[in-house]
């Protein structure tokens, strides 16, 4: 459902599936438990339920729809792999064939009503599954996957007959996987593995199995949802589940596009209250990439530049690759919370050391100095000549005795470390041996981090197989790059849970008494005039400077008078976009006779251009202060979206911005301002006073509110320039463009 922003679209169909599937109502909000039409101010969702997967992922009986055992046909092997899958689950397993009296030893039945049971989970092995839903419906089937292709990711014919699937679902009261999905979910899982494993979900089932194959590293893989074209069942409930299951460590995604995204904000939110880490590759970072997803899924990838924003709000880690995405769901996984966010770099080649803390303060990672007391500590090991201050340089890693160890249990007993890390290159036996098994040891003795970094391009070295792998309690990589990577992410992710709170607990659900005022000024299709933009602001409490409309040369010898000189003078109509390219505008008139002649000029522009004016603008100059852009647009998967950044005439040229969704509270206000590469700007440069902070953020969160309550009603604002003043003086909406959807 592409308009599945809209929360007053999507209301009454969730609560139906809330009574037919059993949904777990959302989190608690002022201790009363969320109800499941909670909706913001917007109309949109502000809580959404749990969905009841239990059933699907450990079904008590399956049938089989399309069922074969015939050599040489697609069904067969599909269907012996489920059996087999079947088997090792504990569930009850019925084919289902119009023509066979059996399949595989297995009794047959010829149609869906012929069941001998009520089934947990129908797979459907048929091209057209259609005319199956209403069949399956009346047998009570709780969930059904489709394999089929030739849906939504074929085009408009496609997406058509998956239109007509959804809708057959959603009156069936069933879920649905699929179409144009796999058989991954019913793959075979370790079960000899324990601790805290990866939930794995994927719109491409291709693209899941390099974390897939973690299990044969000893690490545990606990589900994986292919969610294919996500007809019914989308991402967000599968995250939404699986934060909620206690053998969860880590969520891992490949996303080509989010079906719905305030769904997927809302289960993002979800995993961040229970401090769930969710680490995703998400395709569209190019135009290439967007458009070859969309072919592939048939669903909306979205503007990358808002759907990065939303993940970072929610603490979703984005990475690049696949293999980021298995080694940073890996540790975070199975690594304990942090007690410092110190980094120590352990290494036996001083160049070593100094290349990983090269590479490891440029992503943003804390290598403090060790103390006096600490380096002399080490000291009593290590010889006085090599540097132990951070990175350690060992010279060496001691082999003949206890030094190595002793060196590495004082390193983590320092309160200021979080995180050793030691790369080693190459295998160098027996010191790189008994390395890491003293690193071995030590982390079973610590609740502190500790990473290897095994560079040897073989990777059959005993050290690395038999010790390195054997251990649960050691974070192995075989790159630099993806170790430095995955700890970055495993400390933010823990600050970032630490302090969350979720915005949609605090999301206006009424209307501002500004509301009103502002519905009156909306004209809806077309672009509002400067003049009834700036009263828009002024409805919501946006300053802007002292004006008037004036329409003769006279009136604005009057208004100039008023307004207090020096004033400025600009053309206002609903279709003037940019003023200073046109000439509308002229600043800094001190005299009746230069208003008197800037009017004359502005309306002889206009006429030449053909610009339709409702009048001249007489405005107060304002100076001495930073020029800002700040705004609003309309997200098609996100909705109301708002836009802080460097403004002026160079704002297209600079695209210095950050971008944030709705809802969202201060403290993501300011950081706005803190992604902003002209940041410094804010805090006064070549002698200029510190910006009015307090009062930028304060319009953001008043242009926030405004892009909510107007809703789908507002297509786009931009107030620029913000002109931001020196600390305590506020902030002025010199300019503002508003175009009404």
């Amino acid at each position: 459902m592409l308009g599945s922003t809209h929360g007053t679209l999507t209301t009454d169909s969730r609560r139906a599936r809330v009574i037919a599937c059993g949904e777990q109502p959302g989190p608690a909000v002022h201790g009363r438990p969320a109800e499941v039409d909670d909706l913001d101010v917007g109309g949109r969702p502000l809580y959404a339920g749990v969905p009841d997967l239990d059933r699907f992922f450990r079904p008590e009986s399956v049938a089989v729809i399309g069922a074969s055992d015939a050599e040489g046909r697609p069904n067969t092997g599909v269907t012996r792999q489920l059996i087999d899958w079947a088997g090792r689950v504990g569930a009850r397993l019925h084919p289902v064939h119009p023509t066979r009296p059996s399949v595989f030893g297995l009794p047959c039945v010829a149609s869906v009503a012929d069941l001998p049971e009520q089934v947990d989970l129908a797979v459907l092995l048929v091209a057209d599954p259609l005319p199956l839903i209403e069949q399956l419906a009346e047998a009570k089937v709780k969930f059904a996957v489709v394999f089929a292709s030739g849906f939504a990711e074929t085009g408009e014919e496609g997406a058509a007959a998956q239109e007509r699937l959804a809708a057959a679902v959603a009156q069936s009261g069933m879920r649905l996987l699929g179409p144009n999905t796999n058989l991954n979910a019913f793959s075979s899982f370790r079960e000899d593995l324990d601790g805290p494993g990866i939930a794995l979900i994927t719109q491409s089932g291709h693209q899941g199995r390099p974390v897939f194959a973690l299990q044969e590293l000893g690490i545990r893989l606990t589900h994986w949802a292919p969610t294919g074209n996500e007809a019914d069942l989308e991402t967000a409930d599968f995250l939404s589940y699986l934060a909620e299951r206690p053998e969860v460590g880590a969520v891992a995604c490949y996303l080509e596009g989010l079906k719905d995204g305030r769904s997927f904000l809302l289960a993002a939110d979800r995993a961040a209250r229970r401090k769930v880490p969710v680490v995703a590759v998400k395709v569209g970072r190019t135009e290439t990439g967007a458009r070859t997803a969309a072919s592939h899924t048939g669903k909306l990838t979205g503007a990358d530049t808002v759907v990065d924003a939303a993940m970072r709000q929610y603490g979703v880690i984005r990475v690049d690759a696949l293999d980021e995405l298995q080694d940073t769901a890996a540790l975070l996984a199975r690594a304990r919370p942090p007690q410092a966010e110190g980094v120590v770099v352990y290494s036996i080649s001083g160049g070593t050391g100094a290349h990983f803390a090269d590479l490891a303060t440029e992503a943003g990672l804390s290598l403090p100095a060790l103390s006096a007391a600490k380096q002399a500590e080490l000291h009593q090991w290590i010889p006085e000549f090599l540097s132990v201050a951070n990175p350690v340089d060992n010279g060496g890693h001691p082999v003949g005795d206890l030094r190595g160890r002793k060196i590495i249990d004082a390193i983590l007993a320092d309160p200021s470390v979080g995180v050793l890390i030691c790369p080693v290159t190459g295998p160098f036996p027996p010191l790189s041996d008994r390395l890491v098994r003293d690193l071995v040891d030590a982390a079973e003795q610590t609740d502190k981090l500790v990473c290897v970094v095994w560079g040897s391009p073989v990777g059959t070295e005993p050290a690395y197989r038999e010790v390195l792998l054997g251990s649960s309690r050691v974070a192995t990589f075989r790159t630099v790059g993806n170790c430095i990577t995955a700890v970055r992410a495993y400390l933010d992710h823990h600050r970032f849970v630490t302090g969350y709170r979720s915005p949609f607990d605090e999301a206006p659900r009424t209307p501002s008494p500004s509301f009103r005022k502002a519905q009156a000024l909306m004209r809806p299709g077309q672009q509002l005039s400067e003049h009834a933009a700036k009263q828009l602001l002024r409805a919501y409490g946006i300053r802007v400077p002292r004006e008037q409309l004036v329409t003769s040369a006279a009136a604005a010898v009057r208004a100039a008078g008023l307004v207090g000189y020096p004033v400025v003078m600009k053309a206002s109509g609903a279709r003037i976009a940019h003023k200073t390219e046109l000439g509308l505008v002229k600043i800094g008139l001190t005299s009746a006779s230069q208003v008197r002649d800037a009017y004359r000029e502005l309306t002889d522009i206009a006429r030449y251009e053909d610009v339709s004016l409702d009048g001249i603008l007489v405005c107060q100059m304002v100076e001495r202060g930073v020029e800002m852009v700040v705004g609003a647009a309309h997200d098609e998967l996100f909705g109301p979206t708002v836009t802080v950044g460097l403004g002026g005439v160079l704002v297209e040229v600079l695209r210095d911005t950050a971008v944030r969704v709705p809802p969202f509270g201060e403290e993501q206000a300011r950081d706005m301002l803190g992604d902003l590469r002209g940041r410094a700007l804010l805090d006064g440069v070549r002698g200029r006073p510190p910006a009015d902070l307090d009062a930028l953020v304060e319009v953001v969160l008043r242009v926030q509110r405004m892009a909510m309550e107007l809703g789908d009603d507002l297509a786009e604002l931009d107030i620029n320039p913000l002109m931001v003043l020196p600390r305590g003086q506020g902030a002025v909406a010199l300019d503002a463009l508003v175009v009404c959807r």
